[in-house]
């Protein structure tokens, strides 16, 4: 039985978090009948570059990986300005020793550099200088691709919020194979021959 099964994923938010980078993935989650709960740093609200307004359910210092079944990471400006996120990105090193997943997009993933979690995994993000500039060790580990899975750790650059939530559906077995394929189609591509597949499939 998977261990992960029934418990909420939670969604890390904070100030000048982008908002484009995790509605793909949250939204189908959450239309397949997992529980998204939001973290802030505290409990107290936050502002999204898009200047939306956030409540988090809970605060960072509450939130233990046997509770969760992936913490989502999304980009901001903070990743790259201060060390106000730091503390995510020790969070994120605690689901991964524990094996629980962890998926970064953006300026996550250069938080999870800093924190040594991609000097020995496979990964992407913006480009590959992005991650240079922070000194990480992982720079041969460095894929260039839309998204990247290794073992329990999801890393995407900031235009590829499709693909990034393709992996996650993936990896949390929400889709797989040919209904997995047709829904990056549809919303990636808008191809329309990927409705035929997914209406048949029962996930519109």
């Amino acid at each position: 039985m998977n261990a992960t099964a029934g418990k909420p994923v939670h969604l890390a938010v904070y100030d000048t978090l982008a908002d484009w980078e995790t509605g793909h993935a949250t939204v189908q989650l959450a239309r397949t009948g997992h529980e998204i709960r939001t973290v802030g740093p505290s409990t107290a609200p936050v502002r999204s570059a898009g200047g939306l307004r956030i409540q988090p359910d809970l605060a960072l210092d509450g939130l233990r990986p046997e509770d969760s079944a992936l913490l989502i990471l999304p980009g901001a400006d903070l990743w790259d300005t201060s060390d106000d996120l730091a503390p995510f990105a020790r969070t994120a090193r605690a689901f991964l020793d524990a094996g629980v997943p962890v998926a970064a997009i953006c300026g996550a993933t250069a938080g999870l550099a800093r924190e040594g979690l991609l000097d020995d995994r496979d990964h992407t993000s913006a480009v590959s200088f992005y991650l240079a500039a922070t000194g990480y060790a992982g720079g041969g580990r460095y894929v260039e691709a839309d998204a990247v899975t290794d073992g329990p750790l999801i890393t995407a650059g900031p235009t590829e919020p499709v693909a990034f939530a393709r992996e996650i559906l993936r990896l949390l077995g929400v889709y797989e194979g040919e209904v997995l394929d047709a829904w990056y189609r549809l919303f990636h591509d808008s191809d329309p021959a990927a409705y035929g597949v997914l209406e048949k499939a029962g996930a519109l």
